[in-house]
């Protein structure tokens, strides 16, 4: 903008700054998209440059950088997309369809076999049951699966639900197995509260919530009632003596006391009271106040 000898002002055009070459575009691009996967544009400027050059080298490289983004954000559409246009593209200049399809077979395969790892680990798990990172692999896991079961769950499909609801179900029957052959064992008790913190979160209801009811048809619902009953009766079993000096029973009867005292603060206030009232067990009682009193074994609650 300047002003002419009239007095008036003229308007003059802003001068453009030159494009990057497309080398510059390449590799800034390739950052945004291992920084951003869901980033259309960059992948959208990757793809203009490859249309342009038609290197078959290029293909197979976005092919391994596709493969490595997907390998952390195996939801993210756009590098899916991007990785169909490269396969699409190849298959048009007569690339080997069969090397590809290997490819990408063995791509999926890698994505969706948390699962599998997730049973396999179970083994050294149950042999492993006092370290802590044997737990916190297992917890990645199954946030993994959970994610992946949102994720569905958005698009209209309850089967992944229902495969994720029996999954959680079978892993507090396994926590709970090894509580009882391993006592007093700290990792297998906060596990448990990891377990039952999700267990609430998402597939159990009150009962008095009216939203509750708003919930997707398609997600399985649980009574809190019946998930609190069955957790007192672990915790009850664990809190009884025994004369037995080999087996830490005292440590056991702490830690399960502990657990109940922590799961009262984790549900709705409507079904606290009625947890109180059903904690008959005296020693149970005397041992919450225990707890109470001089703080958990491990952890806060």
């Amino acid at each position: 903008m300047e002003t002419t000898s009239t007095g008036r002002t003229q308007w003059r055009p802003r001068s453009q700054e030159p494009e990057p070459e497309p080398e510059q575009r390449w590799e800034e691009s390739k950052a945004l998209v291992l920084l951003s996967p869901d980033f259309g544009t960059a992948w959208n400027s990757r793809k203009l440059i490859i249309s342009k050059k038609t290197q078959a080298s290029m293909f197979t490289d976005e092919l391994r950088l596709s493969a490595l983004v997907l390998s952390y954000s195996p939801k993210s559409e756009q590098a899916w997309s991007h990785r169909r246009w490269v396969i699409k593209n190849m298959a048009k200049n007569r690339t080997t369809l069969q090397e590809i399809l290997r490819e990408e077979y063995d791509l999926v395969e890698k994505i969706a076999e948390v699962i599998q790892e997730q049973k396999q680990s179970k083994t050294w798990v149950g042999l492993h049951v006092a370290d802590h990172s044997c737990f916190h692999y297992r917890m990645r896991l199954i946030f993994r699966i959970l994610e992946d079961c949102c994720r569905k769950q958005e698009e209209g499909s309850c089967d992944s639900c229902v495969e994720v609801y029996l999954i959680w179900q079978e892993e507090l029957d396994w926590n709970e197995e090894l509580i009882k052959r391993y006592l007093g064992r700290e990792a297998l008790w906060l596990y448990r509260r990891f377990l039952s913190l999700l267990w609430i979160r998402h597939f159990t209801s009150d009962i008095n919530d009216v939203s509750s009811s708003q919930k997707s048809q398609s997600s399985i619902q649980v009574n809190v009632s019946v998930f609190l009953d069955k957790e007192l009766l672990l915790v009850n079993s664990c809190s009884e003596g025994s004369d037995d000096e080999f087996e830490d029973f005292e440590e056991q009867a702490i830690c399960s006391a502990s657990y109940m005292l922590w799961l009262t603060k984790q549900i709705p206030e409507t079904q606290k009271l009625e947890l109180r009232e059903k904690i008959e067990n005296e020693s149970l009682d005397a041992m919450l106040k225990l707890v109470s009193l001089r703080g958990p074994p491990f952890g806060a609650i």
